[in-house]
């Protein structure tokens, strides 16, 4: 398995490779939006909204409809829904493409299927929901190249889907972790997250 390091060295490269298909007349533009689910939305709500040129992080639900986007019946895991994390971001200032790689290596683990550590169902599944053909395109090329390089021990198991929709959910989950920093959840599970995105990203972190 790849260290964190050799990740990053891999990365990078990877995306040398990835960018260098891109033309000019296709560039992306300027300010993006993406969907991002891997497991409960309090962390990576958390993680994100550390990453300097992320604009605006809101935890929602992504993969069902309206008429089931509420945090209780989320909760059965029978009604489609992800809980996910719409981001906004200013590309000029983080690329879309490190925005995935904290994804992949600290928001959460992608080897998990329909779960992440306790939290089970398909509500906690991991998913990038694009919202136009680049990203797709970009997303899907770091997975086969994760996989070719052995990256992590077992097969990744993250979908990439189109976004249908994105649903806000309640505000009691907006912005978790910072209003609520001894909760025993957020202590064992997210804020080690948050420390795993300084230690390994220093230049994104702020």
């Amino acid at each position: 398995m790849l260290t964190p390091k050799r990740i990053r060295h891999f990365f990078c490269h990877s995306l040398m490779l990835s960018l260098g298909a891109l033309s000019p007349a296709h560039a992306a533009p300027a300010e993006q939006t993406v969907v991002f689910a891997g497991g409960c939305f309090w962390g990576v709500d958390a993680v994100f909204k550390h990453i300097k040129g992320v604009t605006e992080v809101v935890a929602g639900y992504a993969g069902g409809n309206a008429a089931t986007a509420h945090y209780e019946q989320v909760g059965r895991g029978d009604t489609g829904h992800a809980e996910a994390v719409q981001i906004r971001f200013d590309s000029t200032r983080v690329s879309y493409q490190q925005l995935l790689q904290v994804f992949f290596s600290v928001a959460h683990n992608p080897t998990q299927l329909n779960r992440q550590g306790n939290d089970v169902g398909s509500q906690y599944r991991s998913a990038i929901f694009f919202t136009h053909a680049e990203q797709q395109r970009i997303a899907q090329d770091y997975i086969q190249q994760l996989t070719a390089a052995h990256t992590f021990p077992a097969p990744i198991v993250t979908q990439v889907v189109p976004l249908q929709a994105f649903y806000p959910a309640e505000a009691y989950h907006q912005n978790y972790l910072a209003l609520h920093p001894t909760q025993p959840y957020i202590v064992l599970v997210d804020q080690p997250k948050v420390a795993q995105l300084r230690a390994q990203f220093p230049d994104l972190y702020h």
